[in-house]
């Protein structure tokens, strides 16, 4: 192998184009001269990314929502395999997304490009025979979850555990200093327009209940990366006042607020690191719930849950992701600080069981160790 090498990274949604930023930093300091090259945001396109395509194009929720855009990802299947035989890069990195990425994984093996899953799918949550894809596909997974390396291991799928990439993102001993804001109330709508669009009108109105009950309260809402303040206004009622937060002061927001609704994702792992209590919202087409339902085969659906192996964020998950249920649990933690302190207690011990920081650069790390044995 060159050193001057070109790696393909392939980011779909707002927290893949920040690990994927952070991985690609972590190359180009490792090995000076590599090209990143890819599909992703605005934080690859600052860490010195060649963005070919923005992760826009591929930000869709569920069977339904996939199924009118097919022809058009269609022809973006083509086109990036048109763009891997002609730059011929050492390796393709995906990250997440696996609906895409899968498919993308299995054009770049044709081509003979070694194929490398940071972010790993949740094939262990639904369709656990799609190891044995990852398996015949990918030369090497890098989990980010202690549990996965197992499973995947256990399947014959070469896995590596390099830790938890927000730990690299999230600066926790600065936000432990800051005292919450006992009327402040944090809303994460999520970076999609789908989610924005089906949860907003809840917490909207969730937030004029909470609002009617104690005066005193106050709302604020973090903007996505890429998410327009007009999406998140024009579903904000206008006699409510409302702080919009930049995504680079979202951290702030979630420490300085008593609670958050926010929409299932990484930013709900990123609040129980973080250590702020989070009821989680999630809304989808009825047939996408319904095939959802049939495949999982999980207890909860946001990691915190997950990894704790407790429901110690509530989750109101369709027909119970209403603005009745977001009202009734703050309003019990309003009422009764001490349920609060509790969620707080329980999330204190997620941090110890996500690993150290630093899973960029081990990542980056044993890619360029591997691609020296190609």
């Amino acid at each position: 192998m060159t050193e001057n090498k070109k790696i393909w990274i392939n980011a779909g949604e707002a927290s893949g184009d920040m690990h994927g930023a952070l991985l690609a930093e972590s190359l180009m300091k490792a090995s000076p001269g590599t090209e990143i090259l890819g599909m992703g945001g605005p934080a690859m396109q600052k860490a010195g990314c060649d963005i070919r395509y923005p992760m826009q194009l591929i930000s869709l929720v569920g069977l339904t929502e996939v199924l009118p855009k097919l022809p058009r990802l269609l022809r973006l299947f083509g086109e990036i395999e048109d763009i891997l035989k002609k730059e011929k890069p050492s390796a393709v990195v995906l990250i997440d997304c696996p609906d895409f990425n899968f498919r993308l994984a299995k054009r770049a093996k044709k081509l003979g490009i070694p194929v490398y899953y940071y972010i790993s799918p949740q094939v262990w949550a639904w369709r656990q025979g799609r190891a044995k894809f990852l398996q015949k596909t990918v030369r090497k997974i890098l989990c980010i979850l202690p549990f996965e390396k197992q499973f995947y291991n256990e399947r014959g799928v070469d896995a590596e555990y390099v830790g938890h990439p927000l730990l690299d993102l999230i600066p926790v001993d600065e936000l432990d200093n800051i005292s919450p804001d006992p009327n402040l109330i944090g809303i994460l709508p999520g970076s999609r327009s789908k989610e924005i669009s089906s949860l907003m009108p809840e917490f909207s109105r969730a937030a004029e209940m909470l609002k009617k009950d104690r005066p005193e309260l106050k709302f604020a809402i973090a903007r996505a990366p890429g998410v327009e303040v007009d999406k998140i206004t024009s579903l904000w009622p206008s006699d409510l006042d409302l702080e919009i937060v930049e995504p680079d002061a979202r951290y702030m927001l979630m420490r300085r607020s008593n609670f958050l609704m926010a929409a299932s994702g990484t930013a709900t792992l990123e609040s129980a690191l973080i250590g702020t209590p989070t009821m989680i919202g999630y809304k989808m087409s009825g047939l996408s719930a319904y095939l959802a339902r049939k495949i999982l085969s999980i207890k909860y659906v946001s990691l915190c849950n997950i990894i704790l192996d407790a429901p110690v964020l509530p989750e109101m998950l369709q027909e119970r992701c209403t603005a009745e249920n977001f009202h009734t649990q703050a309003s019990q933690w309003l009422d009764s600080p001490e349920t609060a302190t509790r969620v707080r207690e329980q999330l204190a011990t997620l941090r110890s069981m996500v690993g150290t920081p630093g899973a960029a650069k081990r990542t980056a790390d044993i890619i360029l160790d591997d691609l020296k044995t190609v």
